[in-house]
């Protein structure tokens, strides 16, 4: 079969084409902006890429088009397809009908945490011989690629509540029939296609109406949008999780061991089951790496290896990603771009590092972002850092000076990334640590501050 894939240098789409690949199909695809990694990984893969949108990509007519969900309509390739009658899905429908049948799949919902817990998750299962397969919105250090069919019938996906496609606006994740479904968190995210945080509060019990009652529901205890959520009818059995000293007493607690997360141990129904001591940080990684094992132990990996396997875990790109480290000032790659992960990821650098010097520099590029949903708790975000740089690209559709105005730690606003990160390199002293978030490439700004540090000693 040929499968052409509209939008095929999306993270999802992209691992999408390389299991279609896998099972034996023919693949293309295009997209607006073909561009490594991820061009690179598809044309690796044998997958053939093309630039834009002509409809003469789709002549001859492929037997199935793949639409993205980036994709609408008044868009060329779109327009032909529906007026030539070429069959067409949705990326997760065509997931679940080809891949997903008859699989054990273990699905991480959440706001945050998705990418990071389903690459511990998919790591644990390797490391303990159980061959998942696995599809990951990110780069994780420990597979190769960002999805593979596996030889087991465990899968994991990160299972995202973004809409389907133009002609289906439910959440990728109602698709996936999962068995096992983590739920890290939930807040207002994705203002483009949801009113309100009520209107991903319904499809997050669209997919809990999914999970049949043979299967497992793993929650913080101290959400309470997912309380709210579950709440509305729960028909899967639920274990819960949270930190020794909880108001709450859960099922699974995770008692640190050290401030900034890099040791914990895990407790079952108050009594110790395993320890983890690892190169993540962050309260936000214990919580994801404790649903990671309790997921795992629901298909048969106990604690204890999975504290093993976590110990190996090598991390997420552009996840606290070190990028260099020039004249004892360290350098990182975040994907933050919502408040709480920009406040989560700060803590724990600020817990692992005590007082040496933290400069952010964030880019608000994000749908919601841009729309300034959150601008009234950006400043707020950032009490862990010493100074922040926030960036105004031109799209923004809001002035940000009232964040840096407001702002209860030194600030500034900038427009220009040369500027930018000529004020970055004057701030840096020794044994500083500058954190660039973003959900996007920045201009380069990264590489462009690095071999800047290098041509100035401090």
């Amino acid at each position: 079969m040929h499968i052409h894939i509209l939008g095929v240098c999306g993270t999802f789409m992209g691992s999408l084409a390389q299991l279609a690949k896998d099972l034996g199909h023919r693949v293309t695809g295009s997209d607006a902006n073909v561009y490594p990694p991820m061009s690179t990984q598809l044309e690796q893969a044998g997958i053939e890429l093309m630039q834009g949108f002509d409809p003469i990509h789709l002549q001859p007519a492929p037997d199935l088009v793949v639409i993205g969900n980036a994709m609408s309509r008044g868009n060329p390739a779109v327009e032909y397809v529906l007026n030539q009658g070429i069959p067409y899905t949705s990326g997760p429908q065509w997931l679940r009908d080809h891949v997903l049948q008859g699989k054990w799949v273990l699905a991480v919902a959440g706001t945050h945490g998705k990418t990071t817990t389903s690459s511990m998750l998919a790591w644990i299962l390797e490391y303990a011989g159980m061959a998942p397969g696995y599809l990951i919105g990110g780069v994780t250090k420990n597979f190769p690629t960002s999805a593979r069919l596996g030889s087991t019938p465990f899968f994991v996906v990160e299972a995202d509540e973004y809409d389907s496609a133009f002609f289906d606006k439910r959440s990728k994740f109602v698709h996936y029939n999962a068995r096992t479904v983590i739920l890290n968190n939930l807040e207002f995210d994705h203002a483009d296609i949801f009113p309100d945080l009520a209107a991903i509060q319904k499809q997050f019990h669209h997919l809990i109406r999914t999970v049949p009652n043979n299967g497992l529901l793993i929650s913080p205890t101290n959400d309470k949008a997912l309380a709210e959520v579950i709440a509305q009818g729960c028909w899967t059995p639920r274990q819960q999780f949270g930190f020794v000293g909880d108001e709450s007493t859960s099922e699974w607690q995770a008692k640190l061991l050290a401030a900034d997360g890099s040791s914990f141990a895990v407790l079952h129904h108050g009594e110790e089951v395993a320890q983890v001591s690892w190169a993540q940080t962050g309260i936000h990684n214990v919580n994801n790496g404790l649903a990671a094992m309790i997921a795992a132990r629901h298909v048969g990996v106990t604690p204890e290896h999975s504290a093993k396997a976590l110990e190996q875990f090598a991390g997420v790109k552009r996840r606290m990603e070190v990028l260099a480290d020039v004249h004892s000032v360290k350098v990182y790659d975040d994907f933050a771009h919502h408040p709480t992960a920009i406040k989560t990821t700060l803590a724990g650098l600020r817990a692992k590092i005590g007082d040496e010097k933290i400069i952010a520099i964030i880019e608000p590029r994000s749908n919601t972002m841009r729309m300034g949903v959150h601008k009234n708790a950006l400043n707020q975000s950032c009490t862990d850092a010493d100074d922040v740089l926030w960036y105004q690209p031109a799209n923004v559709d809001w002035a940000m000076d009232e964040v840096v105005n407001k702002s209860p730690v030194p600030a500034k606003l900038l427009r220009n990334l040369d500027e930018l990160i000529h004020c970055a390199i004057s701030l840096c002293e020794k044994n500083t640590h500058i954190v660039i978030m973003s959900n996007g490439g920045f201009g380069g700004v990264h590489q462009k501050l690095i071999e800047q540090l290098k041509k100035h000693a401090l």
